[in-house]
This record gives structure tokens, sequence and C-alpha cells, in this order.
């Protein structure tokens, strides 16, 4: 797996850590697994599913979706990540 810039250089996690590690799990079927390493796994993936789809189909209100998609996968993010800061995870 590739490694995280971030950890390698200054030995902290960055907000995306785990999403590889996550997407493993995924494709092993251990949705558990997948979402306690990274939450906004499942989200993420959706929100790539429903882009593809608008950029083909062109969806009414597509981007207005996609936009609270976005917002929704960044709020997780930013989530998961307070959480690991306020838990001293990072290292």
């Amino acid at each position: 797996m590739v490694t995280c810039p971030s950890k390698k250089i200054f030995h902290i996690d960055c907000p995306g850590c785990g999403l590889q590690r996550s997407f493993v799990a995924l494709l092993k079927g251990d949705f558990v697994q997948s979402f306690q390493i990274y939450p906004a796994t499942v989200p993420m993936l959706l929100m790539f599913v429903y882009l593809a789809g608008h950029l083909i189909f062109k969806f009414n209100n597509g981007a207005r979706n996609l936009t609270f998609l976005f917002l929704f996968c960044s709020g997780i993010i930013f989530i998961n990540y307070i959480y690991k800061v306020a838990t001293n995870q990072l290292f």
C-alpha cells in the first residue's frame, strides 16, 4: 500500500489516513472493520458512484445533491479526525 507522506515525515496521521486499509477491508466484505478504520469510505464510494451516474445521465438537481454528499463526507472526515485528536490516536 502507498504510505502517507504526513505519517512518514511527521509521524502524525492526516485526515485521509486509513482510507486504503478501510477500502481493502470493504473489498474483503468486512464492513464493520472498514467502518472502524475509516467511517467515510462507504459514503465516499456512494458519492463517486452518484457522480459517475450524474456525468452520464445528467440527473435533475445532480449538482446540488453532489454538493450535499461532498459536505456530508467532509463532515464525517472532519468529525473522525477530531475524534482521533481527542483520543490521542494520531500517533
